[in-house]
């Protein structure tokens, strides 16, 4: 299956259109990631912290794919950031994997309140350098905190891997990761969901014989997103997977864009630095509102 590529900064191609395994439980993730590569995904996202590397390499080892044929995207735990716990990190993350090579590893929050970003970024460079590392980016960084990271850095982050979707569109940080080079990766791009009711999408859906998650989909491919959904179920994958013999209009895109309603669903990035008491409800990290 042909599938949109996207050139990042560093030159490095990359499919526009990947599976995300945020979620899956370990024991699942092999295969959740198997059913997803038969249907023709070539892009896997996890991350250290989702627990489940294992089982996406697992997945990858049975699939017989040429190890270049599929792009893997893992993500640094938040209690590991800073020079020499990167570089520890990283080597646990791919002997888990089983892979010598990651094709893009990404700082999972900017966790200011750790104020390692600087070192973590050093350590990252490194690995790129190393060539253990094809691309480097960051997830969940706002525009203040890419902005410290340009002034410091000697390779620039090529991603910035953030939550986006109609109801939390992120226009300005889209537009700040596009004036530098960085490309945006959507993550919980159907809203975990709660989009797929909105009148809106489901009119433009029933208008095109599609389904809303489609639209959705589809939504994002056009706006230059790289776009991860994530399912279990097989043939949601399929579905997902089936968004290049459409089009939206202008006007669908219009009315897409009219429903941003800056309705975050995960953490505030000012306000989370991946602590224990981050976690709980009612935090100033799931609120997005600081305490005092």
């Amino acid at each position: 299956m042909n599938q949109p590529q996207v050139t990042l900064d560093d030159r490095t191609t990359m499919p526009q259109l990947g599976l995300g395994v945020f979620q899956v439980p370990p024991e699942d993730t092999e295969q959740v990631v198997a059913h997803g590569l038969a249907a023709g995904y070539r892009s896997i996202d996890t991350a250290a912290r989702y627990g489940n590397e294992a089982g996406v390499g697992a997945a990858l080892a049975a699939s017989g794919l040429a190890r270049d044929e599929v792009f893997v995207t893992t993500k640094l735990a938040n209690p590991d950031q800073g020079y020499d716990s990167t570089l520890t990190a990283f080597d646990a993350s791919v002997q888990t994997l089983g892979l010598d090579v990651v094709d893009l590893y990404l700082i999972h929050w900017p966790c200011p309140g750790r104020g390692e970003t600087l070192n973590t970024w050093r350590a990252m460079e490194e690995l790129r350098a190393a060539g253990r590392v094809r691309a480097i980016g960051v997830s969940n960084f706002l525009p203040h905190h890419l902005a410290e990271l340009l002034d410091a850095a000697e390779v620039r982050p090529v991603v910035n891997q953030i939550e986006v979707h109609p109801y939390h569109q992120q226009k300005e940080l889209r537009a700040f990761n596009a004036e530098h080079g960085i490309l945006t990766e959507a993550y919980s791009p159907l809203g975990q969901g709660a989009v797929l009711d909105d009148p809106v999408i489901t009119g433009i859906a029933g208008r095109l014989g599609r389904t809303p998650a489609q639209v959705v989909v589809r939504w994002h491919l056009q706006l230059g997103n790289v776009v991860i959904p994530k399912s279990v179920t097989p043939s949601r994958m399929a579905e997902n997977l089936d968004v290049l013999g459409f089009e939206l209009s202008a006007a669908d895109m219009a009315a897409i864009d009219g429903l941003d309603r800056g309705a975050r669903i995960g953490f505030h990035p000012d306000l989370f630095n991946g602590y224990p008491e981050d976690f709980e409800e009612g935090s100033p990290a799931r609120t997005g509102v600081a305490a005092g």
